[in-house]
């Protein structure tokens, strides 16, 4: 089909095309329309001008719209997963999930409310708590997850009477485009609009004056220019940001049940998620098993292209991504003992065997930094109280998980890790109305919840003297 940006309630083909390369066999198979400066300026005065209007309907009147969006979403269900699947890879099921979540994340939001809050009330005064929406914000999303980790922005954004620009990640601008070109039939004008680049209009949306809040998600690195650009005019932000999770497994758990589960969240998406298992720590004990366990995992699974069902395993987004997780193999491979995978896939795409990594250091590369991909290193240790300090020896606390028989331990180690989010014999879950965000480097404010609707508003006091 051909994809159009969306511009003050405007299908837009831009000023020229970016190939999108399908990553299970690494060749262009559609292309996307390009924005540029000026119809990035076009689309902040629309917003700007859109969300008066759009404030002024209120929760009630918003809630209609936002609920016949996500609808229209929900009816292009198979269409949208299949744009999914070419884009960024996986298996299809998983991709159908994304829009699924989208869809969710929608309907939550809509039924949202920020009530005015009575603070303080006497004789003498009376002090209310109150928010507002901040204005037009741009939503900057990764290749990852690029709707689902869209709708968390846009259900908080728009409920509370925002308007919305996505930038999504050039490789992976398609699944975006479609969402808009859905809103184009159901949104006023200018309320909800989409930019595809080739990463070079990032810094005119963190800069502009008239955007008021920049939520981001991608690399600390790049959270860190958004951060430096958004300083000039102190607009709001949200960035989240990289992870090195960990998963610590207790002496008391059911290896049986338990190394799948880690499994399973370490290699999700191909490993390609910031709240992914990023490292795994063991009783040294019980080290040989665990890492028996997960071996055998990796070479039960089976990679392809998320077409075939039978495939549970897809490809790295991107050659950028899939080159740098070759490089960190090659490194790994000096540092420690690879197991088992973390060989190419001969035939086309970007895959990469998934790989369990053992006899590292605390100093490897691969322990210290984010890999996003599909190895995972297993290291053991002798005492709890050593296992949290390596844990939490990293500039990054987004995510992690203990794996335990007793939940009230689990829960007391839980307490002593340094991180946005720790599961207990549980991971990825992030219900809509359960606010999270990252400690340290990885990022800063918060998304879903009450909370995260907070953030997309300005709180406003008014305080009365009644005597």
């Amino acid at each position: 089909m051909s994809y159009s940006l969306l511009i003050d309630g405007r299908k837009v083909q831009g000023v020229g095309r970016i190939d999108v390369i399908d990553p299970s066999t690494g060749s262009v198979f559609d292309s996307a329309p390009r924005a540029d400066e000026a119809l990035a300026l076009e689309a902040i005065a629309a917003s700007s001008k859109a969300g008066k209007l759009w404030a002024a309907l209120g929760y009630a009147g918003r809630r209609v719209y936002l609920h016949d969006f996500a609808t229209a979403i929900e009816s292009r269900t198979e269409e949208m997963a299949a744009v999914l699947n070419r884009e960024r890879g996986g298996p299809l099921a998983e991709c159908r999930r994304e829009v699924a979540i989208t869809v969710a994340a929608l309907r939550h939001f809509a039924d949202q409310s920020l009530a005015s809050r009575v603070v303080r009330e006497s004789d003498v005064e009376r002090i209310i708590e109150q928010h507002y929406p901040q204005g037009v914000v741009a939503a900057i999303m990764p290749w990852n997850r690029p709707i689902t980790l869209l709708s968390f922005k846009l259900g908080p954004a728009l409920i509370t009477g925002n308007t919305v620009i996505a930038k999504p990640a050039p490789t992976t601008p398609l699944s975006t485009l479609l969402i808009g070109e859905i809103a184009a039939d159901v949104l006023p004008a200018g309320v909800f609009q989409t930019l595809a680049d080739q990463n070079d209009l990032g810094a005119l949306l963190t800069r502009h004056p008239s955007v008021a809040h920049v939520s981001f998600t991608g690399s600390t690195a790049t959270g860190k220019k958004v951060l430096a650009g958004a300083a000039d005019s102190l607009k709001r932000f949200t960035l989240e940001l990289g992870g090195n999770d960990v998963a610590i497994i207790l002496d008391d758990a059911d290896l049986e049940s338990v190394i799948p589960k880690i499994f399973q969240a370490a290699m999700i998406n191909a490993g390609q998620v910031c709240y992914a298992t990023k490292r795994v720590y063991a009783p040294r004990p019980m080290l040989d098993r665990v890492v028996e366990l997960l071996a055998d995992q990796a070479k039960g699974a089976r990679l392809g292209n998320g077409l075939d069902p039978a495939h549970q395993i897809g490809p790295l987004q991107n050659r950028m991504q899939f080159e740098k997780v070759l490089t960190l193999i090659e490194v790994t491979r000096k540092e420690g003992t690879i197991v088992v995978g973390g060989d190419v896939v001969e035939g086309g795409g970007y895959f990469i065997t998934p790989a369990i990594v053992r006899d590292l250091s605390d100093d490897a590369q691969l322990v210290r930094e984010e890999q996003f991909g599909p190895i995972l290193p297993v290291l053991g240790y002798d005492d709890l109280d050593s296992v949290v300090d390596r844990a939490n020896a990293s500039e990054y606390g987004l995510g992690g998980s203990i794996w335990t028989a007793d939940v009230k331990r689990g829960i007391d180690i839980a307490s002593r890790i340094e991180s946005g989010t720790v599961w207990v014999n549980r991971h990825m879950s992030l219900p809509f109305d359960v606010a999270f965000g990252g400690a340290k480097e990885s990022g800063m404010g918060l998304q879903n919840g009450v909370q995260g609707m907070e953030d997309f508003t300005q709180r406003r006091i008014v305080n009365v003297a009644l005597d």
